[in-house]
């Protein structure tokens, strides 16, 4: 069903709607989302508006047991000190996670909670800035060390989102302190440092749940860029004609993802969206495209998405791990040991820079790249 109000708006815009201009205007401003709420903003602008079948989704949503994503306790994730039981447990657990879902939720996963509680407080306060404070960091120069804007694919995405975010690379290169805002600035690094402590452990186990050497994925180069990025979805005056962030799959090979108590992300599974209720000290765990390439489609890079809402702000820290993406003849395909005649490979050998530029070019509209790499 497809709700009236996106039908009535869209009844309203002008034959001469120029949709650049207005993307250009409000990117001039270097104020985000957050700015058109500092501003009062009652109507949703033009340039937000989803497409009417996104929006129509909205209502499938399931609540008992066997629609809720898995939540897999990880013991401390010092694998060593777990008995080979529980180790073996666990591991199945991850398994049928990334086969079913693409998506679960981890606990006791080593890092405190404190932690977790600081980061998203920075991101909060840094995305809370006066508009000419923030405004500074402000850019779509991809090439500088700390970038913050209003939605990566601004130009090229079917519709904007109600989102704003704050990015940076931290491996290989990690960004000048100088350059990142003081109120991310401590907590970033030593959240990271963990994060990428436990991106160890999450390649270890997720390379035995394929039946490989625990270093496999690792050794493959899957964790060897980490990117960072601070997302605040402002209170939206009126969420039904827009996204948080629309649907999509990642494009990296793993997500760990830190949400706060708010809600709003779900998952697409079985033809309906699931919500990923938020647990205080715990962290989502999603499959990404380029980890169900190299698996041969045995792990599932799932699709997700975040609704927009009236309570606002809602804060997350996505940390994405991936592979160098600088100039190299290095190809991913389908890992050899995975295949055999019953078990053909389902991709074409890649370099990284191809799928980065499909999914740059196209933004997150509503599609995966990963089938213009089947064979």
């Amino acid at each position: 069903m497809v709700n009236p109000n996106i039908h009535r708006v869209l009844d309203e815009i002008p034959s001469h709607y120029d949709r650049r201009q207005e993307v250009e205007a409000f990117d001039s401003t270097k104020a985000g989302v957050r700015g058109l709420v500092e501003d009062g903003v009652t109507k949703v602008p033009r340039m937000f508006f989803s497409p009417p079948d996104w929006n129509s989704e909205k209502i499938a949503s399931k609540d008992s047991d066997h629609f809720r994503i898995p939540v897999i306790d990880l013991g401390g994730t010092n694998l060593e000190s777990v008995d080979a039981v529980r180790h073996k447990e666990i591991v199945g657990q991850v398994r049928r996670a990334a086969e079913t879902w693409g998506f679960f939720q981890i606990v006791d996963h080593g890092i405190p909670v404190e932690i977790l509680d600081e980061m998203l407080q920075g991101v909060r306060k840094f995305h809370e800035l006066p508009k000419e404070e923030r405004s500074k960091h402000y850019t779509r120069n991809a090439s500088k060390g700390v970038v913050y804007n209003s939605n990566f694919d601004l130009y090229t995405a079917p519709a904007a989102n109600w989102r704003d975010t704050i990015a940076c690379f931290v491996t290989p290169v990690s960004p000048n302190p100088d350059d990142l805002p003081i109120e991310i600035r401590d907590t970033l690094k030593e959240y990271t440092k963990q994060i990428m402590k436990l991106g160890v452990a999450l390649f270890e186990l997720l390379s035995e749940a394929l039946g490989l050497n625990p270093s496999h994925l690792y050794d493959m180069g899957c964790s060897e860029v980490l990117v960072f990025a601070g997302h605040y979805y402002p209170k939206c005056p009126e969420p039904e004609l827009t996204m948080g962030t629309s649907k999509h799959s990642d494009s990296d090979f793993v997500t760990v993802l830190l949400q706060d108590q708010l809600g709003g992300l779900q998952v697409h599974f079985q033809d309906e969206w699931i919500d990923v209720t938020p647990i205080h000290g715990g962290l989502v765990v999603n499959i990404g495209d380029l980890l169900q390439l190299v698996s041969n489609d045995k792990f599932k890079s799932a699709e997700h998405r975040v609704l927009s809402n009236h309570a606002g702000p809602r804060m997350s820290v996505a940390s994405f791990f991936s592979t160098n993406t600088l100039p190299s003849t290095r190809t991913f395909g389908p890992i050899k040991e995975l295949l055999s005649q019953e078990n053909p490979p389902l991709y074409r050998e890649i370099m990284i820079t191809e799928y980065v530029k499909v999914f740059n070019e196209k933004g997150l509209d509503g599609t995966s790249p990963l089938s213009q790499f089947k064979l």
